[in-house]
């Protein structure tokens, strides 16, 4: 059974008196431990794709199924308890709190789920540890770098343990030298069994996944499989650019 199995989903907006199709009618499934990239042009989907995928939208039409489970009719509440048991999320502009330090943040989803303190304290270094970061765990964001940043909205994303973690466009506000070791982390997260789902407009970032996904206009019109995805002069998915050992202390 595939970890994702979408069947004709769409999703239409409505601005003013007109309907703007942002997604038309895509099917694709994705197998647990598969690390896709998404790209397209802005306009194409692809956001809107990976938001019906994180369950922080609904769609128009069609069929979402989350591990054999149809989630695209669900309520607010049981869609929120599928994020938080299925569902990492990595964003481009880290979305910490500037006031709590690297551990208090990656505590959040699991202060939610109620979870003692004691086993969240554990929870939370273990990730920190995981990514690199346990000696910053008492740091604020400001203390930090951008790519330690990251890191911290990583581990925050692993510490529930979900088995599918989705990035939208994470290494954006990274230079080049620092997406690279972030990338190798991403492969080093997918290589111990996590399924990662990663959209970007960069190529040389799309070369690090085993397949890729390109949507134009609310459509998927490629899907390629591993050394058949070629990026002209950027090498081939799955084929990462030269590497420092990971994970680091950026």
């Amino acid at each position: 059974m595939p970890l994702i199995e979408v069947q004709d989903l769409a999703r239409d907006y409505r601005v003013g008196e007109v309907t703007v199709p942002a997604l038309r009618g895509v099917t694709l499934s994705i197998e647990r431990g598969e690390f896709v990239a998404v790209m397209g042009p802005s306009g194409s989907g692809k956001s809107t794709f990976m938001n019906l995928l994180g369950c922080l939208d609904v769609p128009s039409g069609g069929r979402y199924l989350l591990d054999g489970e149809a989630v695209s009719g669900l309520g607010p509440d049981r869609l929120a308890g599928i994020r938080n048991r299925y569902l990492g999320f990595v964003f481009q502009n880290f979305n910490l709190l500037p006031r709590a330090s690297a551990q208090e943040n990656v505590e959040l989803p699991l202060l939610y789920a109620n979870i003692p303190a004691a086993e969240r304290h554990r929870r939370a270094r273990a990730k920190l540890e995981k990514v690199g970061l346990g000696e910053r765990a008492h740091h604020r964001p400001a203390q930090l770098s951008g790519g330690q940043q990251q890191r911290v909205a990583i581990a925050r994303a692993l510490v529930n343990e979900p088995p599918l973690i989705l990035a939208d466009e994470p290494t954006g506000a990274l230079d080049s030298h620092t997406s690279r070791e972030l990338m190798a982390l991403f492969q080093e997260l997918n290589a111990g069994g996590i399924t990662v789902v990663l959209v970007t407009h960069e190529p040389d970032i799309a070369a690090y996944a085993k397949r890729l996904l390109m949507f134009r206009d609310g459509r998927l019109i490629e899907d390629q499989q591993g050394q058949g995805a070629r990026f002209k002069g950027q090498g081939t998915p799955g084929t990462p650019l030269p590497l420092e050992p990971c994970p680091l202390n950026l």
